[in-house]
């Protein structure tokens, strides 16, 4: 069954979309397109070489070593005949629409900004094949929002973000399909032990204008968090853990990747236009 097919509805015919990052686009060079491509065919073997239905894909597109993070983004990777897609949510470029995509591997690495590092995580085969039964029968789809923030609250349902709609796709999948929105996706994931990052945002950031991007919405929290700083939010990390705290992750792997292998090309802004998608 074709998941490019299954989740045609879901995807944006034409926006531009971007993990949570800021609505620029810098061209990349033949080096870098180069790098990104290995760096595809590399992964591709690692999944094969497992063969599990369905994984984690985590990568950098966005610098977040500021608040003690590495990885921004995160989706789930599943088989689609012969090849890997990544079904991820994206914020729609200059927006503040999210979209649900099915990605190629290529497209997923040259969508990565700061640098190629990359991490997979193997789940146990009962979640995996869980995982991989709510992609390809649209229950997934059932938790998809398409207002975006970068800092969603995760025990709101105001917003969504793509660490957001993975944790709620993966509460779906451990509770054996029994989820029925996204209120009850989050308290599965809190009540099995999930605990968000808090990260500080002073308020004169808030003033310049957001966190990460200009998609960043502080409504959706608490008075007394938008009074101290003091926001939760989903991570990939805080993901990872609460995974391994449930005895659901098989294998982790981490790539670390020299940065330098995503040079762009100087001068040449190309604002919004995301990367050729397969």
């Amino acid at each position: 069954m074709n998941v490019r097919a299954l989740w045609l509805l879901a995807l944006a015919i034409a926006a531009p979309a971007w993990a949570g990052q800021e609505c620029t686009h810098e061209i990349a060079t033949p080096h870098a397109q180069a790098a990104a491509a290995d760096q595809a065919l590399e992964v591709a073997a690692a999944l094969d070489a497992m063969d599990a239905p369905a994984a984690l894909l985590a990568r950098v597109g966005t610098d977040l070593s500021a608040h003690g993070l590495h990885y921004s983004h995160v989706g789930i990777v599943v088989r689609d005949g012969g090849q890997w897609r990544v079904v991820h949510l994206l914020n729609d470029c200059g927006s503040s629409d999210g979209a649900m995509y099915v990605d190629g591997l290529l497209d997923f690495y040259l969508a990565a900004r700061i640098s190629l590092d990359t991490a997979i995580v193997w789940l146990d085969i009962r979640t995996a094949t869980r995982v991989a039964a709510t992609i390809t029968d649209h229950s997934a789809a059932g938790l998809f929002d398409p207002d975006y923030n970068v800092i969603a609250n995760p025990r709101s349902e105001r917003y969504q973000n793509c660490t957001g709609f993975v944790l709620e796709v993966l509460a779906l999948a451990m509770d054996e399909g029994q989820v029925s929105d996204r209120a009850h996706a989050q308290r599965l994931a809190a009540d099995t032990g999930f605990v968000p990052h808090t990260l500080h945002i002073p308020y004169s950031r808030r003033i310049v204008g957001g966190l990460f991007s200009a998609n960043a919405h502080f409504t959706d929290h608490p008075l007394r968090d938008r009074l101290s700083g003091e926001y939760d939010v989903v991570t990939v990390e805080a993901i990872f853990d609460w995974l391994a705290r449930n005895g659901r992750v098989l294998r982790r792997e981490d790539w670390h990747r020299a940065r330098d292998e995503l040079r762009p090309a100087p001068e040449q802004p190309l604002c919004c236009a995301p990367p050729p998608r397969t």
